[in-house]
């Protein structure tokens, strides 16, 4: 079922999203002072691509021992300049793709999708894409620890 419903993201309008997001990975792969980006870039460019199946989940949550309040602070810092520089117009892709999907009622499923990618789009840093079955591990064994 997944990849049926990755196939129709694809045709529905992820072919645009995904186009959009490796366009701003190579926006930060070239401009030096946003190389940071980069890796958040490629992570969410893999979940438009393929959103069903994958989840992004944020790397505390995956390595809770390895947290840092520094390295927190350095990815809002990150977000913030994210936001104002890339962040709006994939936001707004999304939504408008997601409206558009939602039409339909076969890609209501898929717009859905690209609602959740959108609010992702805004704050990306700090995230990274793994199976939804890895996410659910890490969320329980984060539940147990507390």
């Amino acid at each position: 079922m997944r990849t049926v419903l990755n196939v129709l993201n694809f045709v529905l309008g992820g072919f645009f999203t995904t186009l959009s997001w490796l366009f701003a990975t190579l926006i930060s792969i070239v401009l030096v002072f946003t190389l940071p980006l980069t890796r958040s870039c490629w992570e969410i460019t893999r979940l438009s691509l393929l959103p069903f199946g994958n989840e992004a989940v944020h790397v505390d949550l995956l390595r809770p021992e390895s947290k840092s309040h520094i390295m927190n602070t350095g990815g809002t810092l990150l977000n913030i300049f994210w936001l104002i520089f890339f962040g709006w117009w994939l936001c707004l892709s999304h939504i408008s793709i997601g409206i558009v999907q939602c039409i339909s009622i076969i890609g209501i499923p898929v717009g859905i999708a690209n609602f959740k990618i959108a609010a992702i789009a805004l704050w990306p840093v700090g995230r990274r894409v793994v199976s939804v079955e890895e996410a659910r591990a890490a969320r329980e064994a984060n539940a147990r620890r507390y």
